[in-house]
């Protein structure tokens, strides 16, 4: 019995300590004094086994090794509660072998030897979190699963994780991932399109400008204004390099290049345009009696013409790029689970200012053609020119709804079609007729047809 277990091992402590203190061998030294306080400080310094093997001592605290025995109350069919011992609890042992459970004696209540659950809830694993079910204990909750960009990567969370502002949630949601930065290039399809239709319109300015270069003796060319229809050549093969730099991960040196490099460079070829329409139209006037107009539009003039529209727009783009200028940023809005690298434009006025100085020349280029459209010739430009310039128009019109409202890469890949679709328009309306004349209707190349038949007889 556990009493008299402890009893026993009371009596031989205090044996112990007296022994000590008596310094007892074969005889004890009954003289010595004996109070409380010193077989007390004795008793905690004693260490012995008793005869079942059991050692007897007390820690720094006065305690002895703790030791206990498992009971199992296990209920009988027909009688009291049975006590049985299933196991044994002795601290005075190693610690790997200080508890000592026989696990298929254990009964639990019901009879039953599956260990109960002390929650009504089963454990939330990570990626969900607690929630307390209404009007129950608090062990009874639902596992709820973390929302979109929130983790929980431990057990029973009570809480969700919301992840960095660059990372987004798995789909187990018990970990943050970076997030997949999207911008457009060349090598996915849309991307390569794009380029292909750049390169292609690149080529098609060339062969244009060679066939240009063969045929530059003949009235067609030299009645056009070669000097400037070279010159707009050179400008549209710009137009469509430019959309390449819209290309790829932005940069600092991409933004700035970006729109400043578009802006001038089709400022440089509606110059061109309109100086060829300025041209036709004075060229007419100049015909009629008391009217000498050529001498204030003569090659010089039409030099100087070009040269200060585009300065125009190269000062706009000096004072854009030194003011605020385009940089690259991250756009977090559009997608939860995406980065769009973007070029931010820094001062939206300079960007709608190099815009609008555009869209004023392509204007009053497409009034002066408009204008010029019904003069008396044979091969008479000024009829592509309008033609030209409403595709332009109509093209950079629809851009801007178009571009607002496309999200991350697509905005981009609106830009890059408006560009190639005007440069195209511009190309095929003003050149491709006088490519067919030249190498398909080669008589109809002469200043005879140029002019017209003369007045009849």
């Amino acid at each position: 019995m556990p009493i008299l277990n402890n009893m026993y091992k009371g009596v031989y402590a205090v044996a112990h300590a007296l022994h000590n203190i008596l310094g007892c061998n074969k005889t004890c030294n009954n003289k010595l004094p004996l109070d409380p306080l010193t077989i007390l400080q004795h008793i905690k310094r004693i260490h012995f086994k008793t005869k079942e093997g059991e050692e007897v001592y007390f820690d720094e605290n006065g305690d002895p090794a703790a030791k206990y025995e498992i009971i199992n109350w296990q209920p009988r069919e027909n009688g009291p509660v049975s006590f049985v011992s299933v196991g044994l609890y002795d601290a005075s042992l190693p610690a790997d072998e200080q508890m000592n459970v026989q696990e298929k004696s254990v009964v639990f209540a019901g009879h039953s030897k599956l260990v109960p659950v002390s929650a009504c809830s089963e454990t939330c694993p990570p990626g969900t979190h607690k929630v307390l079910q209404k009007g129950k204990p608090v062990c009874c909750y639902d596992c709820i699963s973390c929302a979109e960009g929130e983790i929980s990567n431990s057990t029973d969370s009570v809480s969700c994780i919301r992840c960095p502002l660059d990372f987004w949630s798995n789909e187990k949601r018990d970990a943050c991932v970076q997030k997949e930065a999207e911008f457009l290039s060349h090598r996915e399809i849309m991307g390569a399109l794009l380029t292909a239709a750049s390169l292609f319109g690149s080529c098609m300015t060339v062969v244009v400008a060679l066939i240009f270069v063969k045929y530059r003796k003949t009235p067609l060319v030299r009645a056009n204004n070669s000097e400037l229809s070279f010159l707009l050549l050179f400008s549209l093969t710009l137009c469509f390099l430019c959309s390449l730099i819209f290309m790829g991960e932005p940069s600092d040196w991409s933004c700035m290049l970006r729109h400043t490099a578009f802006g001038i460079t089709f400022v440089l070829c509606i110059s061109c345009i309109l100086g060829k329409t300025m041209v036709v139209l004075m060229a007419f006037n100049a015909t009629r009696p008391g009217r000498n107009m050529m001498k204030w539009f003569g090659a010089t003039q039409q030099r100087l013409g070009v040269l200060g529209f585009t300065l125009m727009q190269v000062i706009i783009c000096i004072v854009w790029l030194t003011s605020s200028p385009p940089f690259p940023s991250k756009n977090f809005k559009e997608f939860k689970d995406k980065i769009i690298l973007e070029c931010s434009l820094g001062s939206a006025v300079g960007f709608w200012a190099v815009l609008g100085y555009i869209g004023l020349l392509a204007t009053l280029c497409f009034i002066c053609a408009f204008l010029a459209r019904k003069l008396p010739d044979n091969f008479n430009e000024a009829k592509f020119i309008t033609f030209s310039m409403l595709i332009f128009c109509a093209v950079w019109i629809t851009f801007i709804p178009a571009y607002v409202s496309s999200p991350g890469k697509f905005s981009v890949a609106v830009e890059i079609f408006a560009i190639l679709a005007s440069t195209f328009g511009l190309l095929i309306c003003i050149f491709i007729p006088k490519c067919y004349l030249m190498l398909i209707k080669p008589e109809k190349n002469t200043k005879k047809s140029m002019m017209g038949p003369g007045p009849s007889k």
